[in-house]
């Protein structure tokens, strides 16, 4: 029966149904050899809507499983550092999977579009494809073309954050204003989350193996490089090394249980202090979907012994006294979910939310009456890339960002402000931010760490004093946050 009139298994509750969007409307063709699950944001195998899309769509059509993770040379900004964190991942999900009942195709392009046509061929054997939908950097345009090239149903499934991206039907221009509404909402999507484990429970059909036709054209990641070498001969950006940090499954989790075993408390009152080690250093794996925000969110629940009966009846708004937790965890899930879930609603509702045209009216008017004020330094971009400033805690972030790939949250809001302060433009400065960001963050091109630059040019915020350069949007100073923050440490690490 090839022919759309197959409903597919069915998902039953509003959240979930929320969370699923069809690609296009080609048929589902159940005479076909297998699911093709091709996963492309949410890489892990655990807490995944888009696998547990999958999984169902096997069992429902009879048919086996195949996982494809691939991963191209030629995105904006492709480096050793990112190939080497996402290779760390599918090299777990090859080891996890070898002799497992679903196949596992681990594909990374050697050359500018030698991957191209990989999708189309194993589709054209799938009865139907499922993807993970994300709402920001080329993943959405490289689904959309998906839709359009293959002749069978393509879906996408969100798996970004608690609650689903298509739910809200208006944007949010503050985090007060979101936090009120998903106290409202929140509740009946916390009772619905995608399941731990979702290859386990009914055996699938044992996948029969891959053409030789297709692997011979597209040969699999091989052991040498999924083990960690063999990066030096793709063409990717080599100025920008690995991190000492692996990606992966196994590192994500060890993160999330070092920081419940020693970074919650205290959270709340020392998170924004570098010396004292309470941030959870969880932003490059949820970037690259080696761990699930729902996940983490369950464990601090857990930790908590927290149940529905805690919630607060009232909604508020604040950040505090909703969820019925300790102040540390409070603080904590108003980060993973109130701000990093805001970043990505934006994206999803706004494709261009990248650009400047989208800053608030009042920011772009009051940094564009400020543009020509004199600054009191100005730098190139290749002096901010090399932390060549006067500033020694700024050139202290930015050799964290550039050795680790990552900036301690609060420095990460000064560094941003300098920028801002001693560039001749505040365009200048956006351009400058996103590319630092993106080609040196493990956690860049993602929807969180933009709203994090963007915040820095007003999003999100409201006017402040009026000051030169920055007009109403709110200042930073390096000399205010030595003083009110533990850096000594920080900056005996990472200083000149």
């Amino acid at each position: 029966m090839n022919t759309a009139s197959v409903s597919g298994p069915p998902l039953q509750s509003p959240s979930r149904r929320a969370r699923l969007r069809l690609v296009n409307e080609k048929p589902v063709r159940d005479s076909r050899r297998w699911v093709l699950y091709w996963m492309t944001a949410a890489r892990r195998l655990e807490w995944n809507q888009g696998l547990e899309r999958a999984v169902s769509w096997a069992r429902h059509l009879g048919l086996p499983l195949l996982i494809l993770e691939a991963l191209r040379v030629d995105y904006r900004w492709a480096s050793a550092r990112l190939h080497r964190f996402c290779l760390d991942g599918m090299a777990e999900h090859r080891s996890r999977l070898d002799g497992a009942r679903a196949g596992y195709y681990p594909y990374v392009e050697p050359s500018v579009g030698a991957g191209k046509g990989l999708l189309e061929a194993l589709a054209a054997q799938a009865g139907v494809v499922v993807t993970d939908d994300f709402p920001s950097f080329f993943l959405p345009r490289m689904v959309a073309a998906a839709g359009h090239q293959l002749d069978v149903r393509l879906e996408a499934m969100d798996s970004n954050g608690v609650l689903p991206l298509a739910w809200p039907d208006r944007g949010f221009t503050t985090a007060y204003s979101f936090r009120r509404y998903l106290q409202k909402v929140l509740p009946e999507h916390l009772e619905v989350g995608p399941g731990e484990h979702p290859l386990v429970g009914d055996p699938l059909p044992a996948f029969p193996g891959l053409p030789a036709p297709i692997t011979k054209r597209w040969p699999p990641a091989g052991d040498l490089l999924l083990r960690g070498s063999g990066l030096g001969g793709l063409p990717i950006d080599h100025d920008v090394p690995p991190v000492p940090a692996a990606g992966g499954r196994t590192a994500a989790r060890s993160h999330l249980d070092r920081f419940l075993d020693e970074g919650l408390a205290g959270y709340a009152e020392e998170r924004n202090h570098p010396d004292r080690g309470r941030t959870s250093g969880l932003s490059p794996y949820l970037h690259w979907g080696h761990i699930s925000s729902r996940e983490v969110v369950e464990a601090v629940l857990d930790r908590e012994g927290w149940t529905p009966a805690d919630l607060s009846a009232e909604t508020h708004g604040k950040r505090y006294g909703w969820w019925g937790l300790s102040a540390d965890a409070e603080a904590f899930l108003d980060q993973i979910v109130t701000w990093r879930e805001m970043g990505y609603l934006t994206a999803w509702q706004d494709p261009d939310h990248d650009s400047w045209e989208t800053l608030p009216d009042w920011a772009r008017a009051t940094l564009s009456d400020h543009a020509d004020d004199p600054r009191p330094h100005l730098y190139t971009r290749e002096e901010f890339e090399a932390a060549r400033t006067h500033d020694p805690l700024w050139n202290a972030a930015q050799r964290e960002l550039r050795h680790y790939g990552v900036i301690h949250n609060y420095l990460r809001m000064l560094w941003g402000k300098k920028i801002l302060e001693w560039s001749p433009h505040p365009r200048q400065a956006l351009e400058t931010m996103l590319e630092l960001n993106n080609r040196w963050g493990v956690d860049g091109r993602n929807p969180n760490s933009t709203s994090g630059i963007f915040w820095v040019l007003g999003r999100y915020d409201r006017g402040w004093p009026e000051r030169p350069v920055f007009g109403t949007v709110r200042s930073m100073t390096s000399d205010s946050t030595r003083r009110k923050m533990d850096l000594d440490r920080y900056l005996e690490r990472f200083g000149d």
